[in-house]
């Protein structure tokens, strides 16, 4: 049926904006996901803001949880990338992340949407009708936000272009 309405068409899917400033994260404030996310970040060098909004991320009160908190998200300024996830676990515990009413606001989200999922091997709808799929956490940090070193490089190496074209 989602398929068929075209929300898992690649078309429909947004960029990655090239230089976020403020990322927010829809998962689990306890979970590991989180922790794993702002480590990645930190070791890219990276200085915008990371904005948690928590909510369960398994359970039956989960699929409301996290789509209150992504409505959140999409209403509070300035954000530039909003990640939705969680760690691994069972298909049980990945449920929510393939309510109906989850993946169609994840699809009809204004803002970049990379869903972060489980792990490697784990898909679920979200991960269909986001913008990007990530197959960790960490891997949506990584996907996300640049590494600031490389920019400084691709920078220096600009302007000894740019110095040596106007010689």
């Amino acid at each position: 049926k989602l398929k068929e309405e075209g929300l898992f068409d690649p078309e429909r899917k947004q960029s990655l904006p090239e230089l976020p400033r403020r990322v927010a994260i829809v998962t689990s404030s306890t979970g590991a996901a989180f922790q794993d996310f702002v480590s990645i970040l930190q070791r890219r060098h990276w200085r915008g803001e990371v904005l948690l909004f928590p909510s369960k991320v398994q359970g039956a009160e989960a699929p409301g949880e996290i789509l209150e908190a992504l409505h959140a998200a999409e209403r509070y300024l300035g954000v530039d990338l909003l990640v939705v996830g969680r760690g691994g676990g069972s298909a049980e515990d990945l449920w929510a992340f393939n309510e109906e009413n989850l993946v169609r606001a994840i699809a009809a989200c204004p803002l970049p949407v990379i869903s972060a999922v489980g792990h490697e091997i784990d898909f679920t709808l979200s991960d269909l009708v986001a913008d990007v799929r990530a197959p960790t956490p960490s891997a949506a940090a990584e996907l996300g936000v640049r590494d600031a070193a490389e920019l400084r490089n691709r920078v220096i190496t600009l302007g000894r272009r740019l110095v040596e074209g106007v010689d």
